[in-house]
């Protein structure tokens, strides 16, 4: 489907149905598929045929959805997860183990911070974490011998940070390691990472992909550009025997499609983070019309940015697709068609008064959720972030007033009249 627009992608990519066939991606709900040679289902345990023998590894629901979100993010391979964390973990597992050492920007969400900042050091990798803002000087001084991979996103959850992406780029290639890109605010509607020098994206596909809060996911798409046989030293995983599959070398066997197989079949083998197939149909419909949906989104984000700046009771605003935000430029440049739906504001009377504000808001819920068709809002000190202190909150460009509020595709009117009558409450 590479020759086709974005929009078309959405809806047609990644199964083309036979005749005689379901017309749209059927739900194959079966745990185990029937074959009737028994060295045929040798030859698929030792990845020497491919096909269906297992939903924990593979499933045709699943491999469909993936193959679209692989297809609009330009990518060569992609595999669909349980959530976004366990895209995110997979995405680092994949290619660092036990003494090794990644770099990550600090405005990231907060679940992924916890991730990369506490719960894989217990498995012995150690993170760092730098301003996204930082010079080209201060992020190559992080890097480590023992360095396996940069991380970032695209647009930071909650802070909004816009992440120059080439910047990030030029330093893990300096450096022989890939640069990984959530890319779930974006979506590739928006931007494509691969476009920019990342080399791994992954998704929440739970956020506007599937866009109506009805399934948890994740994606890992890889661009297929990342050439592991250079850094072989960097990365035995991928390019040395892996005695669980018979001595099999992963980038001699799959070429550019190492770095999902081998995602798939050990990662998704041993610990088993698997979207079901019904959530994956689920988030298919979401995809179908993620085109369509994510200009309402930014429009209506934009409209109610412009409304709370200009309140008297709200003291600031963070929307890159506004002027003079601190990431405009950098918006215009990754996501000159609009950024997200995500906002984020502060009021003058601090905590309290936003806590409070959100508490008399009507037609907008507080949930913890966020890009959905219903517009929602959530306190991240209090809520998703709350595991943090004080001084990492501020690294993760989450103030203590801060409001996240995801702009719904409602009535914009209907929006801001919610906002006004919340606000005349404080």
């Amino acid at each position: 489907m590479s020759d086709y627009r974005i929009e078309t992608k959405c809806i047609q990519s990644g199964y083309t149905p036979k005749n005689g066939e379901p017309r749209i991606v059927p739900i194959v709900q079966s745990t185990t598929f029937k074959y009737d040679d028994s060295d045929e289902m040798g030859q698929l345990f030792d990845l020497e045929k491919s096909g269906y023998f297992y939903t924990r590894l593979q499933n045709p629901t699943n491999d469909a959805v993936a193959a679209k979100i692989c297809d609009l993010e330009g990518g060569v391979a992609a595999m669909l997860t349980s959530s976004g964390q366990a895209a995110n973990f997979y995405a680092i597992m994949n290619i660092a183990e036990a003494g090794d050492h990644i770099i990550c920007s600090s405005a990231v969400y907060g679940g992924t911070y916890n991730l990369y900042a506490h719960t894989i050091r217990k498995m012995g990798i150690q993170a760092t974490f730098v301003d996204p803002d930082c010079t080209e000087e201060e992020l190559n001084a992080a890097f480590q011998e023992n360095t396996k991979a940069v991380v970032g996103e695209t647009i930071a959850n909650p802070a909004l940070t816009v992440l120059d992406i080439e910047k990030f780029a030029k330093a893990a290639h300096a450096h022989g390691v890939p640069l990984i890109v959530d890319n779930t605010f974006a979506t590739p509607i928006n931007c494509r990472p691969f476009e920019w020098g990342a080399d791994i994206v992954t998704h929440s596909t739970t956020k506007y992909m599937d866009g109506h809060a009805a399934c948890v996911g994740g994606a890992i798409v890889d661009s297929g550009n990342f050439d592991w046989e250079k850094y072989a030293d960097k990365f035995p995983g991928l390019t040395t025997p892996d005695e669980t599959y018979h001595g099999l070398v992963y980038t001699e066997r799959f070429g550019k499609g190492a770095y999902i197989t081998k995602a798939t079949a050990q990662m998704m083998r041993d610990l088993g983070s698997i979207q079901s197939p019904q959530n994956a149909f689920l988030l298919n419909l979401g995809l179908e019309t993620l085109h369509l949906r994510m200009p309402r989104h930014c429009e209506n984000a934009l409209k109610a940015a412009q409304y709370l700046q200009a309140h008297e009771k709200v003291a600031w605003v963070n929307c890159p697709d506004l002027e003079g935000d601190k990431y405009h430029e950098l918006a215009k440049k990754y996501l000159p068609n609009g950024s997200c739906g995500v906002i984020t504001f502060g009021l003058k009377g601090g905590r309290d008064a936003a806590v409070r504000m959100m508490d008399f808001l009507k037609m907008i819920a507080i949930v913890t959720h966020v890009a959905d068709a219903r517009s929602c809002v959530l306190h991240p000190a209090s809520h998703t972030h709350r595991q943090m202190n004080e001084q990492e909150l501020l690294e993760a460009g989450v103030q203590p007033d801060l409001i996240r509020f995801s702009v719904g595709l409602e009535n914009i009117e209907d929006i801001i009249a919610d906002l006004q009558q919340a606000l005349e409450e404080v």
